[in-house]
């Protein structure tokens, strides 16, 4: 018997003898048996999926809780999470939801809603941890820890993942992709248990990266494995899209200078193809986020009744850029602000809540973006529309701001601005055509999202020689109206601008000259072309106050009626533009 055991021990040791043999002549060389851990640091260890991740500040387990430092949060999960130091107060925003957790605290609130949580938001060291299992499902991970080996392992939900299962007793996993780098793990007896089976992360020409079960991160060779894809779970549906659209052709949008009540808006008149109407309602009154109100429920109800959406605006002080950066960098005050706005939509039974802040500071442009992001997911959770105004002030980052809301109002006018140093155009139609290229081919605006802006006024522009032999230069906004009246009145010389695509006119009057670029049924017509021709949502103009009736013909026949630039093209070959002096 004993004779036996050691023929089978010797024929034993001889195949295994004669594989490192083979082995020998194939590769030149035997196959490093090193046995090395998996993990060299003591402690806990984090690996995110393929990636054993080593931070300064390491994860904490409490309570069998675990937290993640928050640079490695901001790292690994969310670019946009946010700290404010003076209220120690974290705010995450996702798609739909915005949370907000204080140091110590056990009550966070979701969407203002209040919810209690097993272990807070701690701060130690001047160190700031996350209770990341809570956040699981608004970051759509996984998070498993390990006693056995103090690993703490994250996945990202997924589809699908591929799965492999060791079929060879004797089967390694490596440090690296090739047999001479030390073992991590051995597979002793094959089996279909969970211990047994790994993690597939990428494939390589004889091996693939894999991950076992307790975060031991390697390379087998796929001779030693056999491979399978498993279902894992739908990846969870995308909030973005918008939860309205108009009923046909392009978005007609006007904002209305509303100040005061207007006991009796259906004054107004028609407005033919009108989808929304945006009164100038709400403004930033303080940096504690206080706001002062001017909607009242008659507007919406002749509105409605008008077939109108109610899409009311909201400003910040255009005159206190201090007051302004104070608010967006107060975690508080954007929270008061956000509550009261949330009140007045359900109040008034607003459809949307367009934000308008401008002239702000050029170093909040991120805390603008933030304030963005937590106003958004709550107002859209109320069924609300959300739209931002922007122009091509550095303040603005137009493409975060396109990925967070419904739709981004472009200001495409003041090309010459009230306090400009030269005459000139509000919005040439050449120059609102080479800035919407670079906004959506530059900046990367959705088009899908944006609406062109149009100028529903004019700039009156007076030049002068002052006591001092000085050139003073003034002007002066009139509506549509107005300014072709001055232009009638004046009997000024009017010419048809091929590069402003607008009549330009000019007449002198009390020692000075006046020089206007007419808005008029003419450059409307050409610059809302644009919108097709870039296949945009729709126009956005300011303001219903300043137009003149006959616009709202040409913005139906344009936005609704004409479907495709070449249509419109067909349909404007033989313009001629000849100045009308009879209104």
């Amino acid at each position: 018997m004993k004779k036996l055991i050691a023929i089978v021990i010797f024929i034993g040791f001889g195949v295994i003898l004669t594989v490192a043999i083979q082995r020998f002549y194939t590769t030149g060389h035997l196959p490093n048996n090193e046995v090395i851990p998996a993990f060299y640091e003591s402690g806990l260890n984090l690996v995110v999926e393929d990636e054993h991740v080593i931070f300064t500040d390491k994860p904490k387990i409490i309570d069998g809780e675990i937290l993640l430092p928050f640079d490695l949060v901001k790292k690994y999960f969310d670019p946009h999470i946010f700290w404010d130091e003076e209220v120690e107060k974290v705010t995450i925003t996702t798609k739909d939801r915005v949370i907000r957790m204080k140091t110590n605290n056990l009550e966070a609130f979701v969407n203002n809603k209040p919810i209690v949580l097993n272990i807070p938001v701690i701060k130690e060291n001047d160190k700031v941890y996350i209770p990341i299992e809570f956040l699981s499902d608004f970051y759509n991970i996984d998070t498993t820890f390990v006693a056995e080996s103090s690993v703490i392992i994250i996945d990202y939900k997924a589809g699908f993942k591929q799965i492999a299962t060791p079929i060879e007793a004797g089967a390694v996993i490596r440090s690296g992709r090739s047999d001479r780098e030390p073992i991590i793990r051995k597979f002793d007896a094959i089996s279909d248990e969970e211990e047994n089976k790994l993690r597939i992360f990428e494939e390589y020409d004889n091996w693939y990266k894999v991950r076992t079960w307790d975060g031991a991160i390697g390379f087998i060779e796929k001779r030693y494995v056999v491979a399978k894809i498993v279902m894992d779970r739908d990846m969870e549906k995308s909030t973005q899209e918008s939860l309205w659209e108009v009923e046909y052709g392009k978005i007609n949008l006007v904002w209305d200078m509303v100040y005061t009540r207007r006991e009796d808006p259906w004054s107004v008149g028609e407005m033919k193809g009108l989808d929304v109407i945006s009164p100038t309602w709400f403004q930033l009154k303080n940096q504690e986020g206080d706001l002062i109100n001017r909607a009242y429920s008659k507007y919406v109800e002749w509105a409605h009744d008008n077939g109108y959406k109610v899409w009311a605006l909201l400003s910040n002080d255009f005159q206190d850029p201090d007051m302004t950066s104070k608010f967006l960098n107060n975690t508080e005050s954007r929270e008061n602000l956000i509550k009261q706005i949330l009140a007045y939509s359900a109040l008034y039974k607003l459809d949307g809540i367009n934000i308008d802040f401008e002239n702000f500071y050029e170093r909040d442009r991120d805390a603008f973006t933030q304030f963005m992001r937590e106003l958004t997911p709550i107002l859209k959770e109320q069924g609300l529309i959300v739209s931002v105004d922007v122009n091509d002030i550095p303040c603005y980052d137009k493409k975060a701001l396109s990925d967070i809301v419904d739709y981004v109002m472009y200001m495409s006018y003041d090309q010459h601005w009230r306090t400009s140093p030269v005459a000139g155009s509000v919005a040439q139609v050449t120059w609102q055509e080479r800035i919407l290229k670079r906004v959506l081919e530059v900046e990367k605006v959705p088009r899908e999202k944006l609406l062109l802006g149009l100028p529903f006024y004019t700039r009156l522009w007076q030049e002068e020689i002052d006591e001092n032999g000085q050139k003073k230069l003034s002007n002066v906004a009139l509506s549509m109206k107005d300014a072709r009246n001055k232009i009638i009145k004046n009997n000024a010389t009017t010419v048809w601008d091929d590069v402003s695509g607008q009549f330009y006119a000019q007449y002198e009057k009390d020692n000075s000259t006046f020089k206007i670029w007419l808005e008029d049924a003419n450059s409307i017509n050409l610059k809302t072309s644009l919108v097709h021709k870039y296949r945009l949502a729709g126009t956005c103009a300011w303001s219903r106050n300043f137009v003149s009736p006959e616009i709202w013909d040409v913005l139906y026949l344009n936005l609704k009626e004409i479907k495709s630039y070449q249509e419109w093209n067909e349909l404007n070959q033989q313009n001629e533009y000849i100045f009308l002096h009879i209104y």
